[in-house]
C-alpha cells in the first residue's frame, strides 16, 4: 500500500505522480492500493494524480482501490464527474 502526503496540491503532483508511479510498479497482488488516510491540504491537482494511478492499473491488468478518501475530495470527485473512476467503497475515511 502506497501513502499519499499530507499535502498535494499543484506543487506537489508531479513528484507525488514519479513516487506512486514508482511505488505502483513494485506493488505485488492483483490490486494497487493507495492509502489517502494522510491527506490534509489537496485540490484537484490530487484527483489527477489519482486518476493517473487509476490508468495505470488497468494498462497494468490491476484493480485500483483508494482507502480513507477525504469526504471533501471524493465530493470533489462528484462534482467533476470523476466519482466513477475511483472504487465505490473508497470514500469514507
Amino acid at each position: 500500500m502506497l501513502l499519499l502526503p499530507d499535502t498535494l496540491t499543484m506543487a506537489e503532483a508531479p513528484d507525488t505522480l514519479r513516487m506512486l508511479s514508482q511505488g505502483l510498479r513494485d506493488q505485488a497482488g492483483d490490486t494497487l492500493v493507495v492509502d489517502a488516510s494522510g491527506l490534509r491540504r489537496f485540490d484537484s491537482s490530487a484527483l489527477a494524480v489519482l486518476i493517473e494511478c487509476h490508468r495505470l492499473a488497468v494498462a497494468w491488468g490491476k484493480g485500483f482501490e483508494v482507502r480513507h478518501l477525504p469526504p471533501k475530495l471524493a465530493d470533489l470527485a462528484g462534482l467533476y464527474g470523476v466519482g466513477g473512476l475511483l472504487p465505490a467503497g473508497a470514500a469514507v475515511a
